[in-house]
């Protein structure tokens, strides 16, 4: 199944003094991202530095900005490339299966305190059957015990903080869903987006974990389709990927996020049942292999 959007972002800045700004709002170049097209505008005009990961194609670049107004403009098109299965058939990866290159989402970070959680994620979720069906339910009691609440977190709180709070946003949420995991010795890292049918517009954190040999896709907040989020990063929590980091005295100004159907073609309601993978890698393993 392949789908294309329409996606871009605004985002405006008074700067007070000489700023370092890093940002990361580019849809990565995946495999499963067909026919990407896009521009980027800076106004006023700067020198623009550059960085790819490697291993997730997360897209990073750097400018310099003197004190005024900045703005942002970003605007893309892309097809995305669904693949799906069906959630009952997908397992665990035994930890002795697990690829080195895997194991650091295994680990506490500096927002996913999994080891705090530990003895909380085993005496609620320990007991289930492992596999896809077991996250699904993490995102379940998420979703059933955490209220989405705008304004109850900050960029500085942690997965235990949230769950005392019992309140969060879509970070918040994917930080616990993503302890939950690696407290049960299940691989799982911080994904942002933009995320069609999420209203209103904005930037979109998920998660995916490491199930069967493959990265798959979850949403403890249940506001987007998971067909319809196109990837911008991914890393071990949300320090990773800001979609902007500053490094001296600045104010945020208005942001814009949008994303809809290239076509125009009206949303479909309702939200994806089935799990859907993310995994380029393991694509293109399979590929090389038919190929030999």
């Amino acid at each position: 199944m392949t789908v294309r959007y329409k996606l871009g972002c605004t985002l405006t800045y008074e700067v007070r003094e000489p700023t370092v700004f890093i940002f990361n709002v580019e849809v990565a170049k995946l495999q499963r991202h067909h026919d990407l097209v896009e521009t980027l505008t800076i106004s006023p005009k700067a020198t623009r530095w550059t960085y790819t990961v490697p291993e997730e194609q997360n897209r990073y670049f750097k400018i310099d900005v003197a004190p005024g107004p900045l703005e942002i403009n970003y605007a893309a098109e892309v097809t995305l490339d669904v693949f799906r299965a069906d959630p009952a058939t997908i397992n665990e990866t035994p930890l002795s299966e697990i690829p080195l290159d895997i194991m650091p989402f295994l680990l506490p970070s500096r927002f996913v305190s999994s080891d705090r959680l530990a003895a909380f994620a085993l005496r609620e979720f320990g007991y289930l059957p492992k596999g896809h069906e077991r996250v699904t339910s993490i995102c379940n009691w998420i979703y059933n015990n955490i209220d989405y609440q705008r304004g109850s977190s900050n960029g500085q709180t942690t997965a235990d903080e949230s769950l005392l709070l019992r309140a969060g946003v879509c970070r918040d949420f994917s930080h616990i869903g993503i302890a939950f995991c690696r407290a049960l010795g299940i691989p799982a890292r911080f994904v942002s987006c933009y995320a069609y049918g999420l209203r209103p517009s904005d930037f979109h954190a998920v998660f995916e974990a490491y199930l069967d040999g493959r990265w798959w896709l979850f949403d403890a907040t249940r506001q987007a389709n998971l067909d319809g989020l196109v990837r911008i990063g991914v890393g071990r929590d949300a320090a990773e990927i800001a979609f902007c980091t500053p490094f001296g005295l600045m104010d945020p100004g208005a942001v814009d996020i949008t994303i809809e159907h290239a076509d125009g073609s009206p949303e479909q309601p309702g939200r994806t049942i089935d799990a859907i993978s993310t995994d380029d890698r393991i694509e293109i393993a399979e590929i090389e292999q038919d190929a030999a």
